[in-house]
């Protein structure tokens, strides 16, 4: 590996970010106990104050990173009015994280569709019946809306029209792993926009 053509042999072999990111996805879905797919999304609100959360991560496609929340939380809406999203995705199995930078776009048609459809019944009721990010009075009242929600929409609901999916088209993708001495592993592929060609360079520790 040398730093004239950096991602030519082992872990960060390969010239697409994306197929790499798969790679390592496989790898740590081997690997890790619990949610290898789990990442770290960081937002904005209005003000320009962050927030961070734990989310499932449901895709890594050819041209972007896939998500499902509901349109009404807070995330979603600052998502939605920053266009930009930011997260890490972490292995300490593997000692290797990945961290994206990049815009937003929703994913609220068939794919959607298809993929609320895969979900458990009871996931997808409770999809229905959470006012995500809103106050709640205790458990007990969220369990009484499951189950008058079960009741009106029976035993195959459709996708609810504030649930869907977030597509993350980055310009920075940061591959890094564990080195010794703490000499560790870092590659950055960035772009200007969608569509346009990756740069990548080696990053010190």
């Amino acid at each position: 590996m040398t730093d004239q053509n950096p991602v030519s042999t082992g872990k960060f072999a390969g010239q697409d970010p994306f197929v790499i990111a798969q790679e390592w996805l496989k790898e740590a879905e081997a690997a890790e106990l619990n949610d290898p797919n789990a990442i770290a999304l960081s937002t904005v609100d209005s003000s320009g104050m962050p927030n961070v959360r734990m989310v499932l991560l449901k895709g890594v496609e050819e041209d972007a990173f896939v998500f499902y929340t509901n349109y009404e939380s807070a995330k979603a809406q600052e998502i939605d009015g920053a266009g930009k999203v930011a997260f890490v995705m972490h292995w300490k199995s593997l000692r290797r994280q990945i961290r994206v930078r990049g815009t937003v776009v929703k994913e609220d048609g068939t794919t959607a569709d298809a993929y609320f459809q895969s979900r458990s019944l009871k996931s997808r009721m409770g999809a229905w019946a959470s006012k995500q990010s809103r106050p709640l009075k205790n458990r007990a009242t969220l369990l009484a809306e499951v189950a008058k929600i079960t009741a009106k929409h029976g035993a195959n609901p459709e996708r609810p029209p504030f649930w869907g999916g977030y597509r993350i088209s980055p310009t920075e993708i940061e591959f890094w792993a564990d080195g010794d001495f703490r000499l560790h592993d870092r590659f950055v592929w960035r772009r200007e926009n969608d569509g346009s060609e990756w740069t990548v360079s080696r990053l010190n520790p």
